[in-house]
């Protein structure tokens, strides 16, 4: 007696009916249900499963590019979510038939409603190839049109639950599914189970980014550079990112200025049975809002001091048998060494300092007495050991510690435990000198806020905008004479205060706040309220500044003090001047040109003592 298939399944395998596989795979099938009757197998049966479909957005031009099918269970089970689904199929052992059922579930639905754009469907690597293997991607395409859903715009979303065992089988299913039209995706990249391997082998034509990169971005300069990394990657491989997970306005406008060129999540449109046609209205407002974000930056020096960028002496190391003799041949040979490693096996075990050893080596009668001797008789059994990529910190470190000897003797740079040269207490000194300079340049040490390079970029990205901003130069009135007064601990102390306020009445989202340098402060405004900000800045910084002075100069209102030019006289207690000009849409000016406009606004400030002063508009258009 022939096998009859329960009513919902039979709907299933219509795809297998159109690929002329149906005896094979319904018997195949029918032995695998025999005798089951899990929870997951009744709802298969009732046809109660139904597919939701979520937007996936152009993030260019703000409108629905397409949509991806998510299937659920009915409202009031315990089967309702797909993660629920999954593991029920998991425990049923009917992974690959409820994958299979879930792809036809969205085409069917897909083609009945007869919807522009294009449809992603979830199938993992295994379901995919099973898929192929049963019919070819010719039958597959065909049972495609055959429900009214072009195959074009179709993108298979490879949805990994376990790693790929065979890539090179999966490279050659892709292959087959592109000469037929069908797109590829590759699904939660960097979740750790899909890998840049995959990504490079198989050539999805989507790659969507795992939403843990996407949520909380706006202020996470970590999550920040991953992305700016997947896209050069996705560059080179000629493939578009989306990224899923976006839950609110700051994640979407940094992703937005990113450049990525799609993005899912629920503050852009919800999973629903009814199809959005266009992206949610706040989403929306964000994607066409001309004001830019401001990227989160790091919060600490940056560790950039690596002695990788240190030109390093390329000596030879002495084993420790090594007479004084083959020392002193060394050094005569090579005078422009300052020292000499000692190395068992290319582990350092000490170091000869060249002036040192030459002075012993020429008193009398050495050669004869020590000449054959042990090298180690006058080395230093305790050398400066240096990682090539000891951060600046500990290079810090070494120069502030109490061994000093490393200025004379030189230390040794290894890499992994390995000799690989050395270097000289000068080149220390002047490698974290520059090195220090360098971060600075990037995070201020003291305040940690955005130092001159990163507001140049941000400045450049307002620009290109073409959007509305207020550059404001922060400088403080009569700071000198507190700092020498008080000492620079204080002075410190008050920089940080500043810092502190200029943070609290700007709008991380929207404001940028970089410390030029000193006392100097450079906020680009996007607020709206801009001016009554800044009167805020003004006035707790005036309150706050005063109580870092002593009572006697509390009372008097300010201090006693030499001015430039050594002329003792009273100045007021310290207060802040910030100079402001207004950039409109259709400036067409550089980055220089505003900050030198800021610079001039500042200067004005201070001549009126302190408090707000706003250029005139025509003073950035003739610069």
């Amino acid at each position: 007696m022939p096998h009859v298939l329960p009513a919902g399944l039979e709907q299933v395998f219509a795809l297998q009916v159109m690929i002329d596989h149906v005896r094979l795979f319904t018997a195949e099938l029918w032995a695998a249900l025999n005798g089951r009757d899990g929870p997951l197998v009744r709802l298969m049966r009732q046809d109660v499963l139904y597919p939701v479909f979520q937007p996936i957005v152009d993030l260019k031009d703000a409108t629905v590019h397409a949509h991806e099918a998510l299937i659920r269970g009915p409202h009031d089970g315990p089967l309702q979510s797909a993660e629920t689904l999954l593991r029920a199929a998991q425990a049923e052992g009917l992974l690959y038939e409820f994958e299979l059922y879930c792809v036809y579930l969205a085409l069917r639905e897909w083609g009945q409603r007869r919807q522009p754009g294009r449809l992603f469907l979830n199938i993992s690597a295994h379901a995919l190839e099973r898929l192929v293997a049963v019919g070819g991607t010719d039958a597959l395409a065909r049972a495609m049109r055959g429900l009214d859903v072009p195959p074009r715009l179709v993108v298979l979303e490879i949805t990994e639950h376990e790693r790929v065992h065979d890539m090179e089988a999966l490279v050659e299913v892709a292959r087959a599914l592109h000469a037929v039209g069908l797109s590829l995706a590759l699904d939660d990249f960097g979740d750790g189970r899909s890998s840049l391997r995959l990504w490079s082998q198989i050539r999805p034509d989507i790659v969507k980014i795992d939403k843990y990169f996407s949520g909380d971005i706006s202020s996470s300069a970590d999550k920040l550079k991953t992305l700016q990394a997947l896209l050069q990657i996705a560059d080179v491989f000629g493939t578009s990112l989306v990224a899923e997970g976006i839950e609110n306005e700051a994640d979407l406008r940094v992703i937005r200025d990113l450049g990525i060129s799609y993005g899912q999540g629920y503050f852009l449109g919800c999973p629903g049975a009814p199809v959005q046609a266009e992206v949610a209205a706040e989403a929306a407002a964000v994607l066409r809002d001309s004001r830019v974000a401001v990227m989160p930056e790091q919060r600490h020096m940056a560790r950039m001091g690596q002695l990788r960028h240190l030109s390093l002496i390329h000596a030879p190391a002495v084993a420790p048998a090594a007479s004084n003799d083959d020392v002193a041949t060394i050094f005569l040979a090579r005078p422009e060494l300052h020292a000499l490693a000692v190395a068992d096996e290319l582990r350092p075990v000490a170091i000869i300092n060249r002036q040192q050893f030459m002075d012993h080596y020429a008193t009398l009668y050495f050669r004869e007495i020590f000449g054959k001797k042990s090298c180690l008789l006058h080395a230093n059994m305790e050398p400066r050991l240096i990682e090539r990529n000891h951060d600046i910190d500990e290079l810090i470190g070494i120069l502030t510690s109490q061994d000093q000897r490393y200025l004379s003797d030189g230390f040794i740079v290894i890499e992994s435990g390995r000799y690989v040269g050395l270097g000289t207490g000068e080149q220390l000194v002047r490698s974290v000198t520059e090195l220090r300079l360098e971060a600075a340049r990037h995070a201020n040490p003291l305040t940690f806020l955005p130092g001159n390079i990163p507001i140049s970029l941000h400045l450049k990205r307002l620009l290109q905008s073409q959007g509305e901003f207020v550059a404001c130069y922060i400088d403080m009135n009569s700071f000198k004479p507190f700092n020498d007064h008080y000492g620079y601990w204080h002075g410190d102390e008050m920089i940080r205060l500043l810092a502190r306020l200029t943070v609290a009445h700007s709008d991380p989202q929207r404001d940028f706040v970089g410390h030029v340098g000193g006392d100097d402060f450079l906020i680009l405004f996007q607020s709206s309220d801009w001016r009554a900000r800044c009167e805020r800045i003004i006035g707790e910084f005036a309150t706050q500044a005063a109580e870092l002075y002593d009572a006697p100069a509390r009372q008097a209102g300010g201090i006693h003090a030499e001015d430039r030019h050594g002329v003792m006289r009273f100045f007021p207690c310290t207060t802040v001047s910030i100079g402001a000009v207004e950039v409109g849409r259709a400036a067409c000016c550089e980055a220089e040109d505003v900050a030198t406009q800021a610079a001039l606004a500042k200067r004005e400030a201070k001549m009126a003592g302190e408090g707000l002063y706003v250029l005139p508009a025509r003073a950035l258009a003739l610069a």
